[in-house]
C-alpha cells in the first residue's frame, strides 16, 4: 500500500484500528471488491475477499457498509456474496439498512422528467452494444468490452443526444466504462457523510473505491479516516494511499482483521 500524501501514516492508522471500539468497513464493489465484469451479475469478489469481510465483521467488531453506484435492485448479487451490515446504492439515493429496511431519496418531478427524456434519447443505442441502465435518479450508458471505434460512436451519439436537455440540476459524469447523467443532491460523499455522522469521533474508518465517482466519498472521508483507492494503475484522485488488487486488497483487509483482533 502506499501513500499518496506525506501526512499519511498507514503505521499509525493501523495501530488507531487496534485501539478503536469502533470500527466502520465502507467499500465500493465492482472494481473494488470484484473486477468488472461485461455481465455485472457475473462480477464475483477476489479470492478471500468475502471471508476476510466475514471475519472483520465477527471476529473484530467492523460494521462493513457497500457503497455502490449500483440500482438498490442490481446490488441483490453482490450483497448475496460479501458479507455485510449496510448498504447504499445508486451514489447515495437508495439504502438498504442493517434492520433490512429499504429507503431513500428522489429527485424532482422535473429532474426525473428530463431524464426520461435523457434515456429515451439514448435507448437505441442498444443495438451497437451499449447497456442502457436507467437508475433512481441517473441514466448510464455502459460501453465496457466494445471496440474503441464503437466506444467512439457511441460517446458522440450520448453527448449529442443530451445536449438539448435542461442541464442545470444534472451532471454529466464519466466513469470506468461508460458516461452517466446524474441528479444533483446525491452522490457517495453524501452516503459517507451519513454514514460517519452516526458514528462516535473516536471511530477508525476507511473507504475503498476505484472510480471516479469515488472521489466524493473519499473527499468526505477527509479527517475521519482513510481513502483508499484501489486499481491496478494509479490516477489523480484525493486518496490517501493506493492499493493494487486483489494482492494488496487482501493484505489490506487482512492486516485490518490482525490489528482488530489486538483490541
Amino acid at each position: 500500500m502506499q501513500p499518496l500524501h506525506a501526512g499519511i501514516h498507514l503505521d499509525a492508522f493501523f495501530d488507531r484500528v487496534a485501539r478503536a471500539r469502533e470500527r466502520v468497513l465502507l467499500l465500493d464493489y465492482d472494481g473494488t471488491l470484484a473486477p468488472f465484469h461485461r455481465r455485472p451479475e457475473r462480477a464475483v469478489p477476489y479470492p478471500d475477499v468475502a471471508q476476510l469481510l466475514k471475519r472483520a465483521i465477527r471476529g473484530c467488531s467492523t460494521r462493513v457498509i457497500i457503497v455502490s453506484g449500483r440500482r438498490l435492485a442490481d446490488l441483490r448479487g453482490p450483497l448475496a456474496r460479501v458479507p455485510h451490515d449496510e448498504a447504499w446504492a445508486s451514489h447515495g439515493w437508495e439504502r438498504f439498512s442493517a434492520a433490512g429496511e429499504r429507503s431513500g431519496y428522489a429527485p424532482s418531478n422535473a429532474v426525473q422528467r428530463q431524464l426520461q427524456v435523457a434515456e429515451a434519447g439514448v435507448r437505441e443505442l442498444a443495438m451497437q452494444g451499449a447497456r442502457i441502465e436507467r437508475k433512481v435518479a441517473s441514466v448510464a450508458v455502459h460501453w465496457r468490452g466494445l471496440m474503441p471505434e464503437v466506444v467512439d460512436r457511441i460517446g458522440a451519439a450520448v453527448d449529442a443526444a443530451w445536449s438539448g436537455l435542461d442541464r442545470r440540476n444534472l451532471d454529466r459524469l464519466e466513469f470506468d466504462g461508460g458516461l452517466e447523467l446524474r441528479a444533483r443532491g446525491r452522490n457517495k460523499g453524501d452516503a459517507v457523510r451519513d454514514i460517519l455522522g452516526a458514528c462516535g469521533p473516536l471511530a477508525a474508518c476507511a473507504y475503498l473505491g476505484d472510480d471516479h465517482t469515488d472521489e466524493d466519498a473519499f473527499a468526505a472521508m477527509r479527517g475521519r479516516g482513510l481513502a483508499i483507492l484501489v486499481r491496478p494503475e494509479l490516477r489523480e484522485t484525493c486518496a490517501d494511499a493506493w492499493i493494487r488488487p486483489p494482492s494488496e486488497l487482501v493484505g489490506f483487509l487482512e492486516r485490518w482483521c490482525e490489528c482488530g483482533a489486538l483490541a
